[in-house]
């Protein structure tokens, strides 16, 4: 199972610490140092939507010139996400007959 995600974002971290005390081993992605794979974010627009992925709620959403905020689709959102990692919801989850984005106890609790 990988945990994708950012390593010092709260939501990230009360995941981890969930799967921990669960007992669910993972590995984590971190998407600062590694990127996020292009295969990767395509399997998760096309299980959760592209809206649902890119976190607009985000400084790094935030701070993009107005251009790039106005006529998103799959293709830009994509695009900016391949190359701003950090606008990816997270964490996201997956293996082991499990695909999770964001973190929510009860949903995992359900999930696992």
């Amino acid at each position: 199972m990988i945990l994708y995600g950012i390593p010092n974002c709260d939501t990230v971290k009360k995941a981890r610490a969930w799967l921990a005390a669960a007992g669910h081993a993972h590995d984590f992605h971190d998407y600062k140092k590694a990127g996020v794979p292009a295969d990767a974010l395509a399997r998760w627009v096309a299980r959760w939507g592209w809206e649902t992925v890119l976190n607009r709620a985000g400084t790094t959403f935030k701070a993009l010139p107005e251009a790039d905020k106005t006529g998103l689709d799959a293709e830009k959102a994509m695009a900016l996400m391949l190359a701003n990692p950090s606008m990816i919801k997270r964490p996201i989850v997956e293996g082991n007959g499990v695909a999770l984005i964001g973190f929510k106890p009860e949903q995992w609790a359900g999930a696992f």
